[in-house]
């Protein structure tokens, strides 16, 4: 565990309004966190100015950890639903054209990695499917 001095030093405001934004982004918030660990979250920010509590500091570490875990945990359902069944089609397609190296692509997770984050990254507005006309 990270000592509560560093850790008080880490959680600012601005911080915690960050950590709170991408966990909403990322849609973890609420599927990762309990209400109470929610109401924790926000209150500190909107009344907290600066942490001096140790217990508090430790909750929120706690917190932020929870965070992460769920948002690796979801890049790692997003490679295994998406990135590497693609990587094995665009390899297969790519040998079936006539490059005999594509064959390995499948099987290099790198490349499942970045056709993961990729379709992370893209927003739906700008597929066909979120296109809508």
């Amino acid at each position: 565990m990270i000592e509560s001095s560093h850790t008080r030093s880490l959680l600012s405001g601005k911080e915690l309004i960050r950590v709170r934004a991408m966990a909403i982004r990322r849609g973890i918030w609420y599927r990762t966190l309990n209400a109470t660990e929610r109401a924790l979250f926000s209150l500190t920010i909107r009344i907290v100015r600066e942490i001096k509590s140790n217990v508090l500091s430790r909750s929120l570490a706690s917190i932020i950890q929870k965070l992460q875990v769920g948002t690796k945990e979801g890049l790692i359902a997003i490679f295994h639903t998406f990135g590497q069944p693609l990587a094995e089609r665009i390899s297969s397609i790519a040998y079936r054209w006539g490059n005999a190296s594509a064959a390995q692509w499948s099987a290099d997770t790198c490349f499942a990695r970045f056709l993961t984050i990729m379709h992370i990254n893209n927003p739906s507005l700008f597929t066909e499917e979120g296109a809508g006309t």
